[in-house]
């Protein structure tokens, strides 16, 4: 007895209602982007920060969604790469300029565009490198990733907010040095952790889960509290993760690298 064949166009619409979720958490994160750069413009500098600690959080979700339901699309790689240029690129920059760097002149706004113009080269550079076959270096970024850089460059602002103004700070120097160290860092080659090939034991799920509800209890009764430990948390991991990284090209020095293979890519 002929077997039924399987209808081509059915399978392909299922596939595309599937692309859409991703896809319009993407999109929802472009406007949370945009959204706080209007909160900024009127000086709701707390509304600013808190849309984009939004948009950082849609930005770690929508790509586990689209490889867990098996979603993922060239369409949803470069909506990606967009809304990680208006969230953590134009947008902070402007968050800042409305705040402090506006009182520089000319050189406050030249310190946005070089900002802005190494999220740009960092995005370029991340999906260039994406294309590469699976190793080791998959537990490293090149660089610190674009949310990570949004929020380094907002942190003098989110330490104001905070309240741990337990010492005089000059924000006119700090905010500067804060856009000029990300922005070495974003275009840098600097290796840092990409938490994406975690392996949790199970025992330990539990405590995990507990850490994350404590974590965002805590963002909830004292927001920028929060983000300023785990800004400071994260500057620690960063010489760690450079140790680390070292550790394990030792470990695998017989590997072929590639980063000699295309000598056109100025990034």
């Amino acid at each position: 007895m002929e077997q039924p064949k399987p209808n081509l166009k059915i399978i392909s619409d299922k596939k595309n209602v599937r692309m859409i979720l991703p896809n319009m958490l993407t999109l929802i994160g472009v406007c949370i982007g945009l959204t706080s750069i209007r909160f900024a413009f009127s000086g709701e500098f707390e509304m600013a920060i808190i849309a984009i600690m939004f948009a950082a959080l849609i930005d770690g979700l929508d790509g586990r969604i689209a490889r867990l339901i098996n979603a993922t699309s060239k369409v949803g790689k470069e909506l990606d790469s967009l809304t990680d240029m208006i969230s953590f690129g134009v947008a902070p920059a402007f968050i800042m300029y409305f705040w402090i760097l506006n009182s520089l002149g000319r050189l406050g706004w030249l310190l946005c565009l070089v900002y802005v113009i190494c999220v740009a080269l960092r995005l370029a550079r991340f999906n260039i490198n994406s294309n590469q076959e699976p190793s080791w270096r998959d537990n490293f970024f090149e660089g610190v990733p674009s949310p990570s850089g949004g929020i380094l460059v907002l942190s003098p602002l989110i330490i104001y907010l905070s309240g741990f103004n337990y010492i005089e700070i000059n924000y006119q120097i700090l905010v500067p040095v804060a856009f000029v160290v990300t922005s070495m860092l974003l275009i840098s080659k600097f290796p840092t952790y990409s938490f994406k090939k975690i392996v949790i034991p199970r025992k330990t799920t539990i405590f995990l889960l507990f850490g994350i509800v404590l974590f965002f209890g805590l963002l909830l009764i004292y927001p920028f509290k929060a983000i300023s430990v785990s800004v400071a948390v994260y500057l620690l991991l960063l010489p760690i993760s450079f140790f680390h990284y070292l550790k394990n090209k030792r470990n695998n020095k017989d590997e072929i690298s590639n980063e000699d293979d295309d000598l056109e890519d100025v990034l």
